[in-house]
């Protein structure tokens, strides 16, 4: 039986209030016309978010049959949300896996592809995982947690090495959650959510399109898939079939590891674009749209619980973690795997998912230990070489400068590439300026990346911390 949670109505808290309201109030027809307006408003909101709360919560979106064994993965006899007057609200923390499939014709029946000429996509959730995020809404501590899972992980699956991408196409969601729940030393997964890859495509379309920095040219062509990307360096506004190009480019030096940070980036912006509060009342419409390309045990009004939480978190309590591991293999003379940090990532799930314990006593940050990259968007040569100055006299030792970024920053960026927030607050204090983001988009080489912003070329450190100019720059990693 599923667990119920009492709604508190609220009151004005003394009869003073009341009066006050009362004196307030504008004589005549004006005060009957706006009282009739604004009553009427209420009322339709109410009516609207009860409407959507009652009528479509027991609306399946789940396409997959899974057996009572299956079932049991999630934990489904517990509610994570409950129902108020408006719009079902989160009512504990939730940790729900999102897949995204890309299925050729070629991966499941020959024909179609011999007909066509070409591998083309097609809308199923059978294949390998092409995407593996592990989101976490906690209400308790209002943040948001989005753990992406290369494809390439190294882990086990019926009791044979495999890349965790194989998971969803032996066992489906259910094998799929077990084996991230074991990956990560228990973590519960509440729910889980499999889009197809065209369905991504009709999501950003249906939302009217995501702005997003296109962070270098994106050039590839595969006429065995019909796949053409090409995508311009900069500021852009892109619609379903440009963001997903976007988002399937891993045509360079870090292959699935550079796309995965390029989907933290796209995630970003599309939380703080796409989930506003205007945009909750249109999730009925966008489900009708999208409905044939998701696969989820969420009921609809448990994704307007979660799609509300997400619109009202604060851009600082977004925060974009990364599986802690590093390469394995070439990927020409044997099989690369991004082979997983047991210890870093039980680290990782005691503080972003309150789960068990860090593998060892978290002691204040010790500055001497941090690898700090340093990324310049101001084209200031001088603003780096402050930077790198400011920071050894600050105590840091393990500093290096990494290639620039191409956009141009106002505020200069503190990343905590590996999840370290108390060490990134630290740096942010001992500088004075820029914004923490929790967020694996910096060097991958490095403990925190600062990205200078125009706030830090045009600051000027306290004379009492001026060291002269040094012509050679620490490379340590």
């Amino acid at each position: 039986m599923r667990k119920t949670v009492s709604v508190k109505k609220t009151y004005p808290k003394n009869r003073s209030q009341q009066n006050a309201s009362v004196k307030k109030k504008p004589k005549g027809l004006s005060w009957l016309l706006i009282s009739l307006g604004l009553t009427a408003v209420s009322l339709t909101s109410a009516a609207a978010g009860a409407f959507i709360a009652v009528s479509l919560s027991t609306t399946p979106l789940q396409q997959s049959s899974l057996t009572p064994e299956q079932e049991e993965v999630f934990s489904k006899d517990e509610a994570i949300s409950y129902k108020n007057l408006r719009l079902p609200e989160l009512s504990r923390p939730v940790n729900v896996l999102v897949l995204g499939t890309k299925v050729l014709t070629s991966e499941i029946d020959e024909k179609p592809t011999e007909e066509l000429g070409y591998h083309a996509l097609v809308n199923s959730f059978k294949g390998l995982s092409d995407t593996m995020v592990l989101v976490r809404f906690d209400p308790l501590s209002n943040k948001l947690s989005l753990l992406s899972i290369p494809r390439d992980t190294q882990t086990t699956i019926n009791y044979e090495l495999k890349k965790i991408n194989e998971a969803n196409y032996y066992g489906g969601p259910s094998l799929a959650a077990e084996t991230v729940s074991e990956l990560l030393g228990g973590v519960p997964v509440d729910r889980y959510v499999r889009v197809n890859i065209q369905g991504v495509e009709k999501v950003i379309d249906a939302l009217g399109g995501v702005n997003v920095y296109v962070p270098k040219d994106m050039k590839y062509t595969d006429h065995s898939q019909h796949l053409y990307i090409d995508l311009k360096e900069g500021e852009q506004h892109l619609d379903g079939e440009q963001a997903v190009s976007f988002l399937r480019f891993r045509y360079d030096r870090y292959g699935d590891i550079g796309r995965v940070q390029r989907q933290q980036m796209f995630m970003r912006a599309l939380v703080e674009q796409a989930l506003k509060p205007q945009t909750l009342l249109r999730i009925p419409e966008i489900l009708s749209i999208i409905s044939s390309y998701i696969d989820t045990n969420l009921t609809v009004e448990e994704l307007l619980a979660l799609s509300g939480f997400a619109s009202q978190t604060k851009r600082s309590n977004v925060q974009l973690l990364m599986l802690p591991g590093r390469f394995s293999g070439d990927g020409k003379h044997e099989v690369s795997y991004w082979l997983p940090n047991r210890y870093q990532i039980q680290n990782m799930v005691a503080e972003y998912f309150d789960h068990g314990q860090p593998s060892f006593d978290m002691e204040p940050t010790n500055s001497t230990n941090l690898r700090i990259a340093i990324q310049d968007s101001t084209g200031d040569p001088e603003a780096v070489q402050r930077m790198v100055n400011y920071l050894r006299q600050a105590g840091y030792r393990r500093i290096f400068v990494d290639d620039d970024w191409p956009q141009t920053l106002e505020t200069t960026r503190i990343l905590a590439q590996s999840g370290d927030d108390l060490g990134a607050a630290t740096l942010r204090a001992d500088l004075g300026v820029g914004e923490v983001l929790v967020e694996s988009t910096g060097n991958l080489a490095s403990d925190i990346t600062i990205v200078l912003g125009q706030d830090w070329q045009n600051y000027f450190p306290d004379a009492s911390v001026q060291v002269k100019e040094t012509t050679s720059l620490s490379t340590q990693q």
